[in-house]
């Protein structure tokens, strides 16, 4: 019986299935997005977000945790300095999982894209003005009927 194992094994020898992890880590940290299985991209979400969640600590213990799944300065430093910004107070879920339509070509698996739900150029939700944009009144009515009426003059003016 299979109680309480959790985790896809992958067909894969354990050290196997945590190099392909680390390198689908570090692949998304450099790019920001990957395609990929869909069954794949769900188990690298978790890989991910623990990252994601040592960016937000941004001390030394948790840089030394990233770097032994990321194995580079230079992705650590990333990580902390431009990817964990963006979801300072952020409870969660900072990657997203998005199903492509086709599967693959060779074998038909499904496929999907992963990435991070904010990217460097996306402001956060707060940092939005969208409200203030609600709140101005529009004039645009006005200005039709004030169309309306020379129409209607020069009808009663024949």
């Amino acid at each position: 019986m299979r109680h309480r194992k959790s985790g896809r094994k992958f067909n894969r020898t354990s050290s196997h299935r945590k190099a392909m992890f680390r390198n689908m880590a570090k692949s998304l940290i450099v790019y920001g997005r990957i395609r990929t299985t869909e069954k794949r991209a769900k188990e690298l979400r978790g890989v991910v977000e623990r990252l994601v969640r040592y960016a937000l600590q941004n001390d030394v213990p948790a840089r030394r945790e990233a770097y032994k799944v990321l194995g580079n300065h230079s992705l650590v430093k990333k990580l902390f300095d431009e990817i964990g910004p963006q979801f300072a107070g952020v409870p969660g879920g900072y990657t997203r999982v998005l199903k492509l339509g086709l599967p693959r070509v060779g074998d038909s698996a499904p496929m999907a894209v992963i990435e991070f739900s904010r990217s460097a150029d996306q402001p956060a939700a707060a940092e939005k003005p969208a409200k203030a944009a609600k709140a101005e009144p529009k004039p645009a009515k006005a200005e039709p009927k004030a169309e309306a009426e020379p129409a209607a003059a020069e009808k009663a003016a024949e």
